[in-house]
């Protein structure tokens, strides 16, 4: 392990209580307000990028370009952070050097190029890995054992999740429920939760706001219950669709194209082509306006296959970004559906599925049921946690964290497959 520090044994073990609280104290300190500044320009830089590529459709077609210079820089400069959320995942799980502080300038930057040129990406995977990586370079000023090591990274996870979409307590829940499924460390939800909301007044601080979102009002029956159950299920479905699309593309990719470089560069290309056969522009990009739009309007009934397809296409060839926003694209246009059955329903419907599609791709279901409390009203928190689970266990041994471990299988699923990690499954 890559760590000069001096050992914390060396200290008069009178004062080692209060040398171990100073140190975490200025530790969160210092995660909080470097991270939370760092989702506050990322958020405001990926606001202006967004807003240029809306004024300025042709961009779109230098999407190829884009993608071959991040992928031109990733190679020959990045390859030790490519793995990008899964190599925090793994470094809790496994660690063996400090990440790399390149990892964040890396992400922002590919992530904004992507943004800029219409690539349909998200904002987690950029924030959770900035987070990360400014965190871990705590272990160059602290003696920290391999635990409070890894508790860094988790504690950058959190800040990260928490200041990009303004949920502490659900960033908080995530960053501990996304490293190792069904087994979960709480003894970390105290330093993170203080972390979480640390970093959210940081970012709120620099005057940068977050998406709102309608209230959700209902009346709970039976109709109410069946409609949940009916969209965790294919929340679930389709949360194990694009794991798999995407995972499996990014092999093909891999597999068929050897010059890295040339993988986003394709896939570029195959996302011009679309626009040439008529895609929307509402694809590109965040999808936010679609997004709010689906808990006023119903939307066509293809619209999340089609934030699939691009999605698939972004994340799989290589560009940079996240998969959580379009995952709530996706989830909050398959729950829009149901409302062609009830209509007075309809912003239930689309919160249930913007929650429960998230849920089952990432694993987290009691974080994704957190974040439907702080989004969408605490009223129908119940709601929200049944639905969840459900998409959950629906969604199977998959994820869009390949190095998740499974610490406990789900229902439904393999029993053998306890200890693995995602990638490591037959599939």
């Amino acid at each position: 392990m890559e760590n000069s520090s001096p050992s914390r044994k060396n200290t008069n073990p009178k004062f080692q209580p209060l040398f171990f609280g100073i140190q975490w104290i200025l530790a969160i300190g210092w995660i909080a307000v470097f991270v939370g500044s760092a989702s506050a320009f990322f958020l405001v830089a990926l606001e202006k990028v967004s807003q240029l590529r809306e004024l300025h459709s042709s961009l779109v077609y230098f999407l190829p370009l884009a993608g071959f210079t991040i992928g031109w820089f990733y190679f020959h400069y990045g390859k030790n952070v490519s793995k990008g959320n899964n190599l925090l995942i793994e470094e809790i799980h496994s660690p063996t050097s400090i990440i790399p502080i390149r990892m964040a300038p890396f992400v922002f930057l590919g992530t904004i190029i992507t943004h800029l040129f219409g690539g349909s990406a998200g904002r987690e995977g950029t924030a959770v890995q900035m987070g990360g990586a400014i965190s871990h370079q705590l272990v160059r000023l602290f003696p920290l054992k391999i635990k409070d090591q890894q508790t860094l990274i988790i504690l950058g996870i959190s800040a990260g999740f928490s200041s990009v979409f303004g949920t502490p307590l659900a960033a908080t829940i995530f960053s501990i429920e996304v490293i190792r499924i069904g087994n979960y460390r709480w003894n970390l939800f105290f330093p993170s939760l203080v972390t979480a909301y640390l970093s959210h007044w940081v970012c709120l601080f620099w005057g940068v706001g977050h998406s709102h979102y309608p209230k959700i009002l209902f009346d709970l029956n039976g109709t109410i219950i069946v409609f949940l159950v009916v969209i965790a299920i294919f929340s679930g479905l389709v949360a194990r669709s694009f794991s798999w699309f995407v995972h499996n593309l990014s092999q093909w990719f891999s597999d068929w194209v050897r010059y890295p470089p040339l993988r986003p560069f394709v896939g570029g290309i195959v996302i011009i082509l679309l626009i040439g056969f008529g895609l929307s522009p509402i694809y590109l990009g965040l999808g936010l306006p679609t997004i709010q739009a689906a808990f006023q309007i119903q939307l066509p009934i293809e619209t999340f296959l089609l934030k699939i397809l691009v999605t698939v296409v972004t994340i799989g060839s290589g560009f940079k970004g996240g998969e959580v926003t379009p995952l709530f694209f996706i989830g909050a246009s398959l729950g829009n559906i149901f409302g062609y059955f009830d209509t007075s329903h309809l912003s239930l419907f689309v919160a249930l599925g913007f929650i429960s599609v998230f849920a089952g791709a990432s694993n987290t279901p009691i974080a994704s049921a957190i974040m439907g409390m702080e989004l969408f009203g605490w009223e129908a928190g119940i709601l929200f946690f049944m639905a969840t689970w459900i998409a959950y266990i629906a969604s199977g041994h998959t994820s869009i964290y390949q190095s998740q471990l499974i610490g406990k299988p789900k229902l439904l699923s393999r029993s053998s497959d306890l200890g693995k990690k995602i990638s490591d499954l037959k599939k």
